[in-house]
């Protein structure tokens, strides 16, 4: 829809593809939110394909500066895109997108390992099959908002999840 109306009224239109995004005031249905609560309760974490998963997480400030970033470079047409070979990532349109996460997946068990060391606490582990549906890694290619705007995502997910346990401490107990 985005790039239809980009095509037909000439709107530049940036697409964003957001990886694992993770922090204060974040979703309560996400795994690093939940599995918080849950190990600060004592109540059982489930682990999905016996914790070999692997997810890129991307800290919020790391996701704003992206979107800061971009926001004075508005997309303009690729004048050598062509129908029969067609480059995704651009558009004879105004329109473009891009991928915003860390660029570095974190296995599953690590990341819970950290959660519990900020927490202070050993997590309940229930180990699950894997969903269906799911997929076993996500990996955000950054290159091309490297390339624009020099993106370089700055929060490790020890930082992050230092920065989230301390908030969580703070709003919730």
């Amino acid at each position: 829809m985005a790039h239809t109306y980009s095509n037909l009224y000439n709107i530049p239109t940036t697409g964003l593809r957001f990886f694992t995004v993770y922090g204060p005031w974040g979703r309560p249905d996400m795994a690093y939110f939940s599995f918080t609560k849950n190990i600060i309760e004592g109540t059982p974490i489930k682990v999905f394909n016996n914790g070999d998963l692997e997810r890129d997480f991307t800290y919020i400030d790391d996701i704003i500066d992206g979107i800061v970033n971009l926001i004075e470079l508005p997309p303009k047409p690729n004048e050598n895109w062509e129908r029969k070979n067609p480059d995704p990532a651009t558009s004879f349109a105004p329109y473009r997108v891009f991928n915003i996460g860390n660029n570095q997946p974190v296995k599953l068990l690590d990341f819970i390992s950290i959660l519990e060391n900020e927490i202070g606490k050993k997590a309940i582990q229930e180990f699950v099959p894997m969903q269906p549906g799911d997929v076993y890694s996500t990996f955000a290619n950054i290159s091309k908002l490297n390339e624009l705007v020099g993106y370089i995502p700055k929060t490790t997910i020890d930082k992050g999840l230092q920065k989230f346990v301390k908030w969580y401490q703070e709003y919730y107990l």
